[in-house]
């Protein structure tokens, strides 16, 4: 059975993604910081039937991503690297003139230097892997200049240039960056507690990603949008 790391995946995205491989019958390895709701996301998955391992912990830490690539290499090594967690840097979001650099240091410490830590781990199994694949969850806030979305799109804009290079580097992966729109999650949420507008839920862009995984187009940057409306 091909096997998944997905960080983030206690809740929104990452479960939604989780739940979609679980159901496909992959075997999973899954990180969140909230120790409980990793363990619920684990129960929930459990009908599947498949294997799934549940460590809690901070990707920022190399400890940690060492322990992620060792329980997937258990499983059988590792076919797709997702990674999702995310931090904000500042919650709610405000101007780039008020954040503390402390909390842009978080954001990319979390949202890329973790994300190449955790591909510098796993890249031996990825590939050795026969269709290895890693997935960056992008934003379009990294490719639009939205108020107080500065340093966060700052940050994932880092991780599109991070992925485009490894898939040059490494021609024999796919590596994606995905931008999946807007979701209704903790984190958008947290960032802008004020906006009463509905958003999709989560589940409704997983089929973007496995349309990735089926089709396995060329590396490169994809918004969810549009895969599920057929176009690049």
């Amino acid at each position: 059975m091909p096997v998944a790391i997905i960080t983030g995946a206690s809740k929104g995205l990452g479960r939604a993604l989780a739940e979609a491989l679980a159901g496909r019958g992959w075997d999973l390895v899954l990180d969140a910081r909230g120790a409980e709701a990793l363990r619920e996301t684990a129960a929930a998955l459990a009908e599947y039937g498949t294997r799934v391992e549940t460590l809690p912990g901070d990707v920022t830490d190399a400890r940690h991503r060492a322990a992620l690539v060792a329980a997937a290499s258990k499983l059988g090594g590792v076919d797709l690297l997702v990674s999702n967690a995310s931090a904000l840097g500042a919650e709610p979001l405000v101007r780039l003139r008020e954040p503390p650099l402390d909390g842009l240091r978080r954001a990319l410490e979390v949202n890329l230097v973790a994300a190449l830590g955790l591909v510098q781990e796993a890249l031996p199994l990825l590939k050795a892997a026969e269709a290895g694949a890693v997935i960056a969850v992008s934003s379009d806030a990294a490719a639009e200049p939205y108020e107080t979305w500065g340093g966060y799109g700052a940050s994932k804009a880092a991780l599109d240039h991070l992925a485009a290079v490894l898939a040059v580097e490494e021609p024999g992966l796919r590596v994606w960056a995905v931008d999946p729109g807007d979701m209704a999650t903790d984190l958008y949420a947290a960032a802008v507690p004020d906006d009463g507008d509905p958003r999709p839920e989560p589940a409704g862009v997983v089929p973007a990603f496995l349309r990735l995984l089926d089709e396995r187009p060329v590396s490169g940057r994809y918004g969810a949008p549009a895969l599920l409306e057929g176009d690049r």
